[in-house]
C-alpha cells in the first residue's frame, strides 16, 4: 500500500504550499511548491525527517543554506528563502524546468566536443563565482548540473559544500563526495580546496565526451584507489572526435597532485575559450553508467578510508625494510602520515629510490627537531612550576609585596606569644594587601573601567560582544560581581559592547534608489542582495517595491529587493511563422492576438521568395497581447552581380508575311529570344503575345534583353502564334555588364 507523502498539501510558514514531490537525494527531498505571497512556483528542499535529529546532517544542511545564500550567478540555482529551527529545515529555490546533465548523457550517450565545452564553460563559471566567495562545492558531478531548454547549465546541491577558510585549518576526516568523481586528496582524507572541484569537473568533462566515467569497480574502495593510483585514460581513444586542446584541459584538471592542476576556475575558463577558437592550440593546458548506489553522494566510511590508505601504501611498505629493533608506529597521526605517502603523479609512478631516501632522511631530521622541541617545552614547564610555587612561598616578590614580605620576616622572629597579641587592625591591613573589592563596572566606558581597575592593581581582560541595546565601547557585563573579593594583581574579564551588528536598512533610502545603486550599496555594507521580480499596479517597472527585512539586517544577511515588472498583463505564446507566406503569417498573428510589425526583405536561397525567413520574437515566447512581431521575408536566391545584356531596335511590316490582301486579317504575335545553353535550345519570352492587324508596321524596341549567363549570342524571333510560324528573326550579341 502506497503511503501518502505527509508534506503534500502542507503550508510552510503560511506561505509555501507543497504541491508535489519532484526529486529525492541522500539527505533531502525536493518539492514543487507555490509561494502565495509572490504568486509563483518555487522548489522547496526539505531535510529528511529521519535525519533532522542527526546533528551531522543538520550541520551539512545548514552549511548548504549558508553556502547558497552567498551565491548569485546565472549558472547557479538561485535561493529565495531559508528556514531553520524546530523539526523541519528547508531551503526555497527557483524552480528549474529541465533535466540533469546525467539524464541528458543517458539520452545522447556522449556529447560532441563543442557541446561538452559549452556546458563545461558554464560549470567552470559557476565554480569561479563560488570559489570567489570562499565556497568549495565538493560534489561536482553530472547529477548536480541541471540543463535548461535553452542550453543553460545550472549548478545545484551544495549539501556538502565547505568554506575555504575552514578548510585551511581542517583535515577532512572522511572522504566525502561521489566516489566516481572524487579527487585523490578527498579519497585520501586530506585537505581539499578549489582544485578538488576542478578535478571533479575534469571527470565530468571526461564523461561528457566519452559517455562513461574513467574508473569503475565493484566497490567504493576499488574506485577510490583508482583515482589515487591509476592514470586517466585518454578521452580521444574512446571518442576520436575529441580535440587535442579539449583533451589537454581534461588531463590537466585530473592530475593526481593538486599543484599540477589549474590553480583556479578562471584558468580553466581561459583555456576552454582558447580551445573553442583553436582545436589544437599548443598553449592550452584534457556503456553509459546508470544510476546506482555508487553514484549517490555519501561519505566514504572510516573503515573504507582506512582500507584505501592501507592498500595504497602497501607497495611502499613492502619495499621499505623494517629493522628488527624499529618501533612500530600506530595511531591517527601515523595513519595521516601514511596517507600522504600514496604514490602521486599520472599513473601512480613510484618515486626514485634516491628521492625516497631523501624523504626518509627529511622525516628523521624532522623527528629530531620535534623531539628537541619537546625537551625544551618540558624544561619550560618545570621552570614555570618552580616560579609558581616559589611565588606562593614568598621566594619571589613584586615591589607591592615588599611590605608584606618584611612584615612576615619580622613576625618570624617574634615569639609565639607576641604573634598571639597581633592586633586585628594588622590582620586587616595584611588582608587588604592581598585582596580587593570588585568595583561596579557595568555602564562605564572602557576607559573608565580601566581606570577603576588600575587603581586596584587589577588587569582588565576585554571580551567584545555585539549588542543592540548597549552603546559601543560601554561595559555590558563583568565576570566578578560588584563588591566581591578578588586577588590583587588578578585579571578581570569584562564584556564590552562592540555596538550593534545590525545595519539600519530604513536609514539607507533604498526605496528611492535605482536597482543597480541599491544592490551596490547593500554589497558595500556587507549584505547580500537578492532580486525578486513581482507585478505592481502602483510602482513603475524597474523600481523597488519593497524589501525584506524592512528594518535591520546583520552582516552577511540576505536582503530581498522586490522589483516591479509593472502591472500584470495578459500574455500569449508567439506562433511559429517560419516558412509561412506574408498572408499566412499575418493570419496566425491575428489569431494569437498579436500584430504584424515591420516587414523587411532579404535574399535567402534556402527559403522560397515570399516566405518568412525569421521573426522578431522567437516562437513560443510569451508576449503581451497586442505586441507587434517584425518579419523578414525571403526574396529568393540572390541574383548574380553581372548580367549578359543586348538590345534590338527594328521595324518589321507584317504585310510582308501576309500579303497586300490581308489588311482585314488579325494575328497573335509573340516576340521571343532563342539561345543555345549547354547544347540545349532555350526560349525566353520578351513580350506578352498581342493581337495585331496583318497590315501593321511592327516597331520593335528592346533595350535590355537579358540572356543566359555566359552565352554571348542569340536570335530574336517574331512568331505568328495564330499559324505557329516564325515570321522572321534577328541576330543579337550579348555583352557582360555589372549590375
Amino acid at each position: 500500500m502506497e503511503h501518502k507523502d505527509p508534506y503534500i498539501g502542507k503550508m510552510l510558514d503560511n506561505r509555501y504550499e507543497i504541491l508535489e514531490r519532484i526529486g529525492t537525494g541522500g539527505m533531502a527531498i525536493v518539492y514543487k511548491a507555490k509561494c502565495h505571497r509572490l504568486n509563483r512556483l518555487v522548489a522547496v528542499k526539505i531535510l529528511k525527517s529521519d535525519l533532522a535529529q542527526d546533528e551531522d546532517f543538520r550541520r551539512r544542511f545548514n552549511a548548504e543554506s549558508q553556502a547558497v545564500a552567498q551565491l548569485s550567478h546565472p549558472n547557479i540555482v538561485s535561493v529565495y528563502d531559508v528556514s531553520r529551527g524546530g523539526d523541519m529545515e528547508y531551503i526555497v529555490m527557483e524552480l528549474i524546468e529541465g533535466i540533469t546533465l546525467k539524464q541528458y548523457l543517458e539520452q545522447k550517450g556522449r556529447l560532441n566536443w563543442r557541446e561538452a565545452l559549452h556546458f563545461s564553460t558554464q560549470i567552470a563559471k559557476a565554480l569561479e563565482h563560488a570559489h570567489s566567495r570562499g565556497i568549495i562545492h565538493q560534489d561536482i558531478k553530472p547529477q548536480n548540473v541541471i540543463i535548461l531548454r535553452d542550453g543553460t547549465a545550472k549548478l545545484t546541491d551544495f549539501g556538502i559544500a565547505s568554506f575555504a577558510a575552514a578548510q585551511e585549518t581542517r583535515v577532512v576526516q572522511e572522504a566525502i563526495g561521489s566516489v566516481h568523481y572524487i579527487s585523490p586528496e578527498q579519497a585520501r582524507g586530506g585537505y581539499s580546496d578549489e582544485r578538488s572541484d576542478l578535478y571533479s569537473l575534469g571527470i565530468t568533462m571526461f564523461e561528457m565526451v566519452t559517455g562513461r566515467v574513467p574508473f569503475g569497480g565493484d566497490n567504493t574502495v576499488t574506485v577510490a584507489l583508482a583515482h589515487l593510483e591509476e592514470p586517466i585514460p585518454l578521452p580521444s581513444l574512446m571518442n576520436p572526435g575529441v580535440t587535442p586542446s579539449f583533451e589537454r584541459i581534461i588531463l590537466k584538471c585530473t592530475e593526481k597532485k593538486p599543484e599540477d592542476r589549474y590553480k583556479n576556475a578562471a584558468e580553466v575558463i581561459s583555456d576552454l575559450r582558447r580551445a573553442l577558437l583553436n582545436a589544437d592550440d599548443p598553449q592550452v593546458g584534457a556503456e553509459i553508467l546508470k544510476e546506482d548506489p555508487l553514484s549517490e553522494t555519501r561519505p566514504i566510511s572510516r573503515k573504507e578510508l582506512d582500507l584505501i590508505k592501507t592498500r595504497s601504501d602497501g607497495q611502499r611498505e613492502q619495499k621499505k625494510p623494517r629493522n628488527s629493533g624499529e618501533r612500530r608506529e600506530t595511531g591517527p597521526d601515523h595513519e595521516e602520515n601514511q596517507a600522504r605517502k600514496v604514490p602521486e603523479g599520472r599513473g601512480g609512478r613510484q618515486k626514485a629510490p634516491s628521492r625516497q631516501q631523501d624523504e626518509d632522511s627529511e622525516t628523521t631530521q624532522l623527528e629530531k627537531v620535534l623531539t628537541g622541541l619537546g625537551v625544551v617545552a618540558a624544561l619550560l614547564v618545570v621552570v614555570v612550576v618552580i616560579v609558581f610555587f616559589s611565588r606562593l612561598g614568598g621566594l619571589f616578590t613584586s615591589p607591592s609585596d615588599k611590605g608584606t614580605t618584611e612584615t612576615q620576616a619580622s613576625r618570624e622572629t617574634e615569639t609565639d606569644g607576641e604573634r598571639e597579641t597581633e592586633s586585628e587592625e594588622e590582620k586587616e591591613t595584611t588582608l587588604s594587601q592581598k585582596e580587593v573589592k570588585m568595583p561596579k563596572l557595568v555602564g562605564d566606558t572602557q576607559e573608565e573601567a580601566e581606570a577603576k581597575l588600575d587603581a586596584l592593581d587589577l588587569t582588565m581582560q576585554v571580551v567584545m560582544k555585539n549588542s543592540d541595546t548597549v552603546e559601543k565601547g560601554v561595559v555590558m557585563e563583568q565576570a566578578d560581581a560588584p563588591d566581591s573579593v578578588v586577588s590583587r594583581y588578578s585579571k578581570v574579564v569584562v564584556t564590552i559592547s562592540s555596538g550593534s551588528d545590525k545595519i539600519l536598512l530604513s536609514e539607507l533610502g533604498i526605496a528611492d534608489m535605482t536597482l543597480e545603486t541599491a544592490v551596490r550599496l547593500l554589497e558595500a555594507k556587507g549584505l547580500k542582495a537578492v532580486v525578486v521580480e513581482e507585478t505592481s499596479e502602483d510602482v513603475e517597472a524597474g523600481k523597488i517595491v519593497r524589501m525584506e527585512p524592512e528594518d535591520k539586517a546583520a552582516l552577511g544577511d540576505s536582503v530581498t529587493l522586490y522589483v516591479s515588472t509593472g502591472p500584470e498583463v495578459e500574455v500569449t505564446p508567439v506562433p511559429d511563422l517560419y516558412g509561412k507566406t506574408e498572408n499566412e503569417a499575418a493570419a496566425l498573428l491575428t489569431e494569437a492576438g498579436l500584430l504584424t510589425g515591420e516587414i523587411s526583405r532579404a535574399h535567402d536561397a534556402s527559403v522560397p521568395a515570399g516566405q518568412v525567413i525569421s521573426q522578431g520574437i522567437e516562437k513560443d515566447t510569451d508576449a503581451e497581447l497586442g505586441t507587434a512581431v517584425d518579419l523578414v521575408v525571403s526574396l529568393g536566391q540572390e541574383p548574380p552581380k553581372t548580367q549578359f545584356l543586348a538590345s534590338l531596335q527594328v521595324t518589321y511590316p507584317l504585310m510582308i508575311s501576309f500579303g497586300p490582301g490581308a489588311e482585314s486579317s488579325e494575328v497573335q504575335i509573340l516576340i521571343r529570344l532563342k539561345q543555345t545553353v549547354n547544347g540545349k535550345v532555350t526560349y525566353t519570352k520578351l513580350a506578352e503575345p498581342k493581337a495585331y492587324s496583318a497590315s501593321t508596321m511592327l516597331d520593335i524596341r528592346l533595350d535590355h534583353i537579358r540572356g543566359a549567363d555566359g552565352v554571348s549570342t542569340g536570335e530574336v524571333e517574331i512568331v505568328d502564334l495564330t499559324n505557329n510560324v516564325v515570321l522572321t528573326s534577328y541576330n543579337v550579341n550579348f555583352v557582360e555588364t555589372e549590375v
